[in-house]
């Protein structure tokens, strides 16, 4: 896969694309844990979102490289 996309004439890092779609699964495994009332089990819900972030962004970034 290449390392950079061709986006209406600039290069754009294929890593954007995994951060977009990390933010977007982090968005709505947030809405899926407010809906139901999960984040009372955890101890720091914004530590919680923060980590679930980095490691799906982590995730995607090596699924593509």
């Amino acid at each position: 896969m290449p390392r950079e996309i061709a986006l209406l004439d600039a290069l754009v890092p294929t890593l954007l694309f995994a951060f977009l779609a990390a933010g977007g699964i982090a968005l709505i495994l947030d809405w899926i844990f407010t809906r139901y009332g999960l984040y009372r089990h955890i101890w720091y819900p914004a530590l919680f979102r923060l980590a679930t972030f980095i490691c799906l962004f982590a995730a995607c970034g090596l699924w593509i490289y």
